[in-house]
């Protein structure tokens, strides 16, 4: 479940009521959160046992489901670039993506930049054959989704590699999902001063101060009983996390309104499609990797 759901940032470009873009009322149990939220939260919750099921059975399992959630974020924003009659061609962006996921997993990161700069190289020589018309707006779209989110993505592989890879990875996702449901809650229940009212409507400093709570609490206590790190450790990893998931579901808002869309996709009921929820995980990625790999090197 995201924050994002709180404070309406998929409201659409016209500004209809509920979310919705014919203004209808919002669906039932959705209140002012535009989304049906039993719903959201079974969706997520099945979603959370698959991925610690398949993260602490076999690391290579799990490596699957990431490259299935990505691989459908890959296509979703293909298609929904389309609406912009960008062309961006999708079979060598889905090859790229899985080299890079494979890659990072069994080679470390320079085998992950290695495969991002031949899946660009692979989407320019691809787009050039279609024709001259176009080109450099069909290239930029194609090494777009080639950085957000398969490069982006390719950072889990790193956190997994270690021994206590998993308990890396829960680390990641828990304290990003923390500033989502914290800033849900406060947003809800105090919600007042807007943040960005332009590009998120409903997200408030309120409900940015929940997430930051939120997010610092999670982090300081995981990244000590799960890693041995220290205490302020993971409050400093969990207050760059708030920030890089906020900024995460600000960009994404920017991306769909840009698009004049409300939801990158339908796949997940009560959340939308897979890039609303990747969003926020996508941006807190490579700084949480980055920190941990400095306060508790593997």
């Amino acid at each position: 479940m995201s924050a994002s759901s709180s404070d309406g940032r998929n409201t659409p470009r016209n500004g209809s009521p509920g979310g919705s873009p014919n203004g209808s009322a919002p669906a039932l149990g959705g209140g002012r959160t535009g989304r049906n939220l039993p719903v959201a939260v079974a969706v997520g919750l099945a979603l959370g046992a698959l991925v610690i099921g398949s993260l602490y059975v076999v690391k290579v399992v799990f490596l699957v489901v990431l490259a299935a959630a990505v691989g459908l974020g890959v296509h979703e924003l293909v298609r929904t670039l389309a609406v912009r009659d960008v062309r961006v061609p999708l079979i060598p962006l889905l090859a790229g993506t899985v080299a890079m996921l494979g890659g990072a997993y069994w080679g470390g990161p320079v085998s992950l930049v290695g495969a991002f700069a031949v899946t660009v190289m692979v989407l320019l020589v691809w787009r050039m054959f279609q024709g001259i018309d176009g080109f450099v707006r069909d290239a930029t779209g194609s090494v777009f989704v080639a950085v957000y989110p398969s490069l982006l993505a390719g950072f889990v592989p790193l956190l997994l590699v270690p021994e206590d890879g998993p308990h890396r990875v829960i680390i990641f996702i828990a304290v990003t999902i923390s500033s989502d449901i914290g800033g849900y809650f406060a947003g809800i229940l105090f919600g007042k001063h807007k943040m960005s009212p332009v590009v998120s409507p409903k997200k408030t400093w309120e409900g940015f101060a929940g997430s930051a709570i939120a997010c610092v609490v999670v982090g300081a206590l995981l990244v000590h009983f799960l890693i041995d790190g220290a205490y302020w450790q993971g409050a400093v990893l969990g207050a760059v996390a708030v920030v890089c998931a906020t900024l995460g579901d600000l960009i994404e808002s920017v991306i769909k309104r840009d698009l004049g869309i409300k939801d990158m996709g339908t796949l997940l009921p009560g959340h939308g499609g897979v890039m609303d929820r990747l969003d926020s995980l996508l941006f807190t990625l490579v700084p949480i990797w980055l920190l941990l790999q400095l306060f508790v090197p593997a």
